[in-house]
């Protein structure tokens, strides 16, 4: 593969797990399956400003639960808050489905209802405590966005189509 056609992978991968201003891929877009080695790469770019934001945050003088209110936030705007959707859409699956279809269709359904709402609420709370009590450094904020990232690739790998 060219080096051109790596970054236009990396493009891809940073317009796929973010809202960060990517530009335009010129010609043919790679496959999306072909740019997912590049996912625990944006969660260094992720990392990095989730850090900026908690640090910047922390400079400021605010209390560690504001400073992690603050870096969440953050994290929630550059990616598009794509995880809260996600977790939103399977605790209404899981908490509301009959049987797998009816989960799933649940799932598949734009609108958030109890389940998601609550634990949208309960994963934010943890994070922020979590964040606030550990006071994570730059390492630890870059390892975890390239965890995740990373996990993300496993799982496909792992999982049948």
């Amino acid at each position: 593969m060219s080096l051109r056609g790596r970054l236009a992978e990396v493009q891809l991968a940073v317009m796929m797990l973010t809202r960060l201003p990517a530009g335009r891929i010129t010609g043919d877009a790679p496959d999306l399956s072909a740019a997912r080695w590049a996912f625990p790469f944006v969660g260094i770019l992720i990392g990095g400003l989730t850090w900026a934001a908690h640090a910047a945050a922390t400079a400021l003088g605010l209390p560690p639960v504001v400073s992690a209110g603050v870096a969440l936030a953050v994290l929630a705007l550059a990616t598009g808050a794509l995880h809260f959707d996600g977790l939103a859409d399977y605790a209404d699956g899981i908490g509301g489905g009959r049987d797998k279809a009816h989960a799933l269709e649940i799932m598949r359904d734009s609108r958030v209802g109890s389940y998601g709402v609550l634990a949208m609420i309960l994963v934010s709370l943890l994070w922020v405590g979590s964040v606030a009590a550990a006071a994570p450094g730059f390492p630890e904020f870059l390892f975890a966005a390239v965890l995740s990232r990373a996990a993300m690739v496993v799982g496909q790998e792992a999982l049948p189509l």
